[in-house]
């Protein structure tokens, strides 16, 4: 397998120096890629601006989003990222998610709790032809497009959609639809069980997925956890005890290296790191996590 070690800036607002700073240590310390989560109602930038900020600053970074789908114009984003692909020359890097089942989070997006996967379902098959034909015709319960054409297309061939998620649905979806999978808050058995449910629902549905294309995004602590954090693995998934919380959400860079591993073990390749509280110094932080992990890059 490929290892590749990404590195997710979490829920961190920046200014361009900061940001300037973090990618100049990324590249020097050989991290694979960068990346933005997608949350309207939580601190954090937005990843379409920062990515195109990136990909300016870093011509060797690969760059990185867990994006919201479900409340967006699929004609617009099927610009947008493939006008960030085409200038990024290729190095572009899309997850899907369906976002936070929150009131307000719903409410910013537009979106009913519901609706949200019946609109990915649509949305997804959708930008895939705005990237590939021209006078693209759509007849949707949420679209209606008649000989839209989307220039740029984008740089790679495909542009590669990977899914995230865990449950029951989210899982069906990643085998009939998407390209790879990288969840999050899930343990090393869990993603192995899902994994293996994903590769049945894409054989049935004729399909293939690259055994390279499964990940998972870890977010991890210094020290105690975030009170909110615990509150919502408890109510979530009834986790409480240290060893269920550390097979989630590690404590520090040895922590984090050795739930690496046990995903490793279980045939998962690709990995999103990001720190759950914004570090007082991001060139410490990202120091401190090469020394620990990179050698696991192969």
């Amino acid at each position: 397998m490929k290892i590749r070690i990404g590195l997710g800036t979490g829920a961190s607002v920046m200014s361009g120096d900061q940001l300037g700073e973090i990618i100049e240590v990324a590249v020097s310390s050989g991290f694979d890629s960068l990346w933005w989560s997608d949350v309207l109602t939580v601190p954090g930038d937005d990843p379409l601006a920062a990515m195109a900020y990136a990909a300016g600053a870093a011509p060797g970074l690969k760059i990185g989003t867990t994006m919201v789908l479900p409340g967006r114009n699929p004609v617009r984003l099927a610009k947008q990222l493939a006008t960030l692909d085409r200038l990024s020359g290729g190095r572009l890097l899309v997850t899907l998610v369906l976002g936070l089942r929150l009131g307000a989070e719903l409410e910013a997006m537009g979106v009913g709790a519901g609706d949200r996967g019946r609109q990915l379902d649509e949305i997804l098959p959708l930008l895939r032809r705005l990237w590939t034909e021209d006078d693209v015709d759509h007849e949707g319960a949420w679209w209606k497009l008649h000989g839209v054409t989307v220039e740029p297309k984008p740089f790679q061939h495909p542009l590669e959609v990977w899914l995230g998620g865990n449950a029951p649905g989210a899982l069906r979806r990643a085998g009939t639809l998407g390209d790879g999978w990288l969840p999050a808050l899930c343990t090393p058995e869990e993603a192995a069980a899902g994994r293996r449910v994903i590769e049945d629902v894409a054989a049935g549905a004729g399909r293939t997925i690259d055994p390279e294309h499964f990940g998972v995004s870890i977010g991890y602590t210094r020290g105690e956890r975030p009170e909110q954090l615990v509150r919502r693995l408890t109510s979530r998934r009834g986790t409480s005890t240290p060893a269920e919380l550390a097979d989630l959400v590690p404590d520090g860079v040895t922590g984090v290296r050795r739930l690496m591993g046990r995903f490793i073990d279980v045939g998962f390749s690709k990995f999103v790191l990001r720190p759950v509280t914004t570090p007082v110094s991001w060139s410490h932080e990202l120091a401190q996590l090469a020394d620990g992990v990179l050698d696991l890059q192969t």
